[in-house]
Parts: C-alpha cells; structure tokens; sequence
C-alpha cells in the first residue's frame, strides 16, 4: 500500500507572469451564455491551518465542486494521477479553507487562467503545508488544454491551495501539477473573462466579482 505524509511547510505561493512564457491562440465561446452573479461576502482574510493530510490508496478520481456566487464549477479529479494534489485539495475543502475566497487573478492575453484558491486574495496565501509536482505533461504547444485545472506555485515542489483553471488553450512550462478537468461550468469562468479585468489590464483581479462560497467532494 502506498502511504506518505506531505510535507509540513510555511511558504509562500503564487504563479508571477515572469515565471511563464507561452503561446497560444484564443478562439471564441461556441454558445451564447447568460451569466448571473449574486453578490458575495467573499473578501480577503486570513488563512486558516489545516493539518497536512496522509496520503494513502487506493485512490481514485473524483468529482470536486466548487459552488461559487456565478454558478457551480465542477471539476474531475485526477485521483488516479496524481493523488497527492487530490489529497491535499480534499482535506483543504473539507476543513472550509476555500470557504468565501476570491478568485483573484484573470489573465487575458497569452496565458488564458483564472487564479483562485488563495483566502488572502492577494496571490501570496496558502496552507501551512506543501508537496510536490505530479502529473507534469510534455513540454509542447498547448500543453495545457481548456478545461486543465492546474496547481499553481512559486517553484519546484512548492504547491499548496493555489490552483487555476485554463479556459482556452495554453501553452506553459511543464511546471505545473495538472490534477483535475472541468466537466461543467467553463462557461462561466469564459463569461468572467468577457468583462476583463479592472482598470482594463490584461492581467489582474476579474472586474466581475466571483468567489467560491464553499467546495463539496464526491
């Protein structure tokens, strides 16, 4: 039976532009798409402790739903693939760090993400823990499809709670833990994506508020 523990840690974790370069080409939403956002208490704030969950199999995939204020996100987790990162996104949920959290980054122009997992809303917060990189894809052109959902960090080895979701094509760095897939809403991260980000950059906090008000596993 595999068991390990993941590692205990304090750091810091985020994904800066200067750590990415990439190509890719964005095509337009298929489907006309309504989207409806209720307001949100969701802010910035402090994080919260979770002890590092063990990690043991067997192990399998699953389904993570993230319930936020412009509908629900539902993500295929790659359990099989890479178990630790599942893991450690479970135990992250079921303890409510995810709870009322912003997602705080959109990138509109040559990487295609929405940045989310952080309480802090800051791009700096994270757990008390971290554990390394699995599930690496190949170093080609799109290696990150729409869809990926794909740890974030600040280096090797260096995940923690910060994960985005690519809503077109994308190509990075091998860098990156891919550890689940969108199976419903990508709509609404790309209807996110149509209001931009405030103050018309191209990367930076959404202009359309969304904050994931809590997470549930099955």
């Amino acid at each position: 039976m595999f068991k390990t523990k993941i590692a205990f840690f304090s750091i810091t974790i985020f994904v800066a532009s200067s750590l990415i370069t990439t190509v890719s080409h964005a095509s337009p939403s298929s489907k006309p798409f309504k989207l409806n956002c209720k307001s949100t208490k969701a802010k910035g704030h402090a994080v919260k402790n979770v002890a590092p969950p063990e990690v043991k199999a067997p192990f399998r995939n699953r389904v993570i739903n993230l319930s936020t204020n412009c509908g629900d996100i539902a993500i295929e987790a790659f359990g099989v693939n890479a178990p630790v990162t599942v893991t450690a996104i479970t135990a992250l949920a079921k303890s409510g760090f995810f709870d009322q959290t912003l997602c705080h980054r959109l990138t509109t122009e040559n990487i295609y993400v929405l940045q989310c997992g952080d309480p802090t809303a800051t791009g700096r917060g994270g757990p008390n823990f971290f554990y390394n990189d699995e599930n690496l894809p190949l170093a080609t052109e799109g290696n990150y499809p729409a869809g990926t959902v794909a740890m974030a960090n600040s280096g090797a080895n260096t995940n923690g709670s910060q994960f985005f979701i690519v809503y077109d094509d994308t190509s990075l760095p091998p860098n990156y833990t891919i550890w689940g897939k969108v199976i419903s809403g990508l709509e609404i991260v790309k209807a996110i994506v149509k209001d931009g980000v405030i103050d018309g950059k191209s990367e930076g906090l959404p202009k359309r508020k969304i904050a994931i008000e809590k997470v549930k596993i099955r």
